[in-house]
């Protein structure tokens, strides 16, 4: 009988350590998360993220990541980024992804291939005020899976219901979050 190491290169072993340390140091889990965005023209813009703070000081990411954010050719814009709405889909499909991964690694099953298609539905007529009554954001959002894994589809079933249990970004969008917008 051969026992197979499960990686899904996922260092489950840290993350339960800083969980510990959450126990016993509560303030170390309060953490802010930045991003800084500048108009270049038209409805582009950049966006980087460098810096946030947790475990009770500020942290630097290993580098700056840079993004462009833009509309594309058919809203009359340039189309020099993903929409930010795209970015949403981006940054769901990531969370759940990445929390697959590490519940994987948690319960012993190796992973071959995890693919997701996110998808959302948008009346523009919400965004663009021709319809009062139409909301500016999404009427809904679907994300897809085509997982192989070593488990059974009840096993693959719990990974995926437990990556939404857990997803920072899912409780994001499934639930209300306060938003203050100020000027300087």
């Amino acid at each position: 009988m051969t026992t197979s190491v499960v990686d899904n290169g996922v260092n489950v072993a840290a993350l339960l350590g800083a969980r510990d340390a959450f126990a016993d140091a509560p303030e170390i889990a309060r953490f802010q998360w930045r991003s800084r965005v500048a108009w270049v023209n038209g409805t582009h813009s950049t966006a980087e993220v460098d810096t946030f703070s947790g475990f009770g000081e500020e942290q630097r990411h290993t580098r700056t990541f840079t993004f462009d954010v833009d509309h594309p050719l058919q809203f009359a814009a340039e189309d020099n980024g993903i929409t930010p709405v795209e970015y949403v889909l981006v940054a769901l499909g990531g969370c759940l992804t990445a929390g697959i991964a590490a519940v994987a690694q948690q319960r012993g099953i190796q992973l071959r291939s995890v693919r997701a298609q996110v998808t959302a539905e948008m009346d523009l007529h919400g965004i663009l005020g021709a319809d009062p009554e139409v909301r500016n954001g999404f009427s809904g959002v679907r994300v897809d899976y085509d997982l192989d894994a070593d488990a059974t589809r009840a096993e693959i079933e719990a990974l995926v219901a437990q990556s939404q249990k857990r997803s920072a970004v899912y409780d994001i969008l499934t639930n209300p979050t306060a938003v203050t917008v100020t000027v300087s």
